[in-house]
């Protein structure tokens, strides 16, 4: 696939009265679009890992609305109020971490019961129009976060980043990695390391396709070669993504990402993190109130169809940690860069919102 080519794939599309998204379990082996009718389709998609990332997750939610409410726009009143009701509930409770989930679905309510006076099927359009917005408004959110975090970065910077917090992640461009994009796009000779993000690979498989396709160079390495690349002086920055920031600044991302803010900190590296608005809890005090998600056990003993672990054997496989904020060298948002973030600061931002 060329570069070209590249730019007009879509982790999410709008497709004959469907939503359709990119199957990311599959990827890099196989590239399919799976289709989606209705809230408790999305939902599954949701929980299966069909889509990932903080904001694709609330892109996605906000078409399974807008699907529920076309789905059952005939059907009598109480039976569509059912339904929407049951739909909220079904995406609400199909990946517990991502505050954008939770954002996007209220945000779809709000609209919901905001209108009056209209029809179920113009209610559903009404919805539908809305999800087609908040796709819109995150590519555009993700460009200016690339924007403000181009400038972080020196010609030249050899820059780690884990998990996958790229286009796949995100309506497009993406967040970390967007980034970088920005970077290269003003002519900054980036160069990037993957951690292959253990258990579900997202770095190995997601992150290292995007650059690969872009002509971004990118070497691919192995969640506990960080530290060592770090000791080296082989890298300058680290730029991640997150899934909820709590109000004093604490981080929750992919699992891993605490051990990388670490290190980055005894080596005196910036640990950069790129966070949209909608992904700051301000409800939350701390990082210690973020629900962390446990997935299955199969994710560790093996993948796909490969298994490497006894059977028997106890399992942890907790989804993400929480990086405290006086770990966090900056959070780069769409108005701009948060140097060590702590309450007061954020507490200002999101008056601004």
């Amino acid at each position: 696939m060329t570069t070209a080519e590249h730019t007009r794939v879509e982790t999410l599309r709008w497709c004959a009265d469907k939503l359709e998204m990119i199957d990311q379990r599959i990827l890099p082996t196989r590239f399919e679009y799976l289709s989606y009718t209705n809230a408790d389709e999305v939902a599954e998609g949701i929980r299966s890992m069909v889509v990932r990332g903080a904001p694709a997750i609330g892109c996605a939610a906000a078409y399974g609305v807008a699907l529920q409410a076309l789905a059952n726009q005939h059907k009598d009143k109480t039976v569509f109020d059912a339904a929407m009701q049951h739909g909220y509930e079904v995406l609400a409770a199909s990946r517990p971490t991502a505050v954008n989930l939770f954002w996007a679905l209220q945000r779809m309510k709000h609209s919901q019961h905001a209108q009056t006076g209209i029809s179920q099927a113009e209610l559903a359009v009404v919805l539908l129009t809305l999800a087609h917005e908040i796709c819109a408004e995150d590519v555009r959110i993700n460009r200016a976060m690339g924007d403000f975090g181009a400038a972080l970065l020196k010609d030249g910077a050899r820059v780690l980043t884990h998990c996958n917090a790229g286009a796949l992640a995100t309506a497009g461009h993406g967040t970390a990695l967007g980034v970088i994009r920005s970077a290269v796009e003003v002519g900054k000779k980036i160069s990037v390391f993957a951690d292959e993000t253990r258990p579900f690979l997202q770095g190995a498989r997601l992150t290292a396709w995007e650059m690969v396709q872009e002509n971004i160079p990118v070497t691919l390495i192995t969640d506990n070669m960080a530290g060592h690349l770090m000791k080296c002086g082989e890298i300058d920055a680290v730029i991640v993504g997150t899934d909820r920031v709590a109000a004093n600044g604490d981080v929750a991302n992919k699992i891993g990402t605490y051990m990388v803010a670490v290190l980055a900190h005894r080596h005196n590296i910036p640990f950069y993190v790129a966070c949209p608005l909608s992904t700051i809890d301000m409800q939350l005090p701390h990082g210690d109130a973020i629900p962390i998600e446990e997935r299955s056990h199969d994710e560790v003993t093996g993948f796909g169809a490969q298994r490497w672990a006894p059977a028997g054997v106890q399992v942890r496989n907790p989804a993400f940690d929480v990086t405290p904020a006086e770990l966090v060298t900056a959070l780069i948002t769409e108005r701009g860069v948060i140097h060590q973030p702590d309450t007061a600061q954020l507490k200002k931002l999101m008056v601004q919102n």
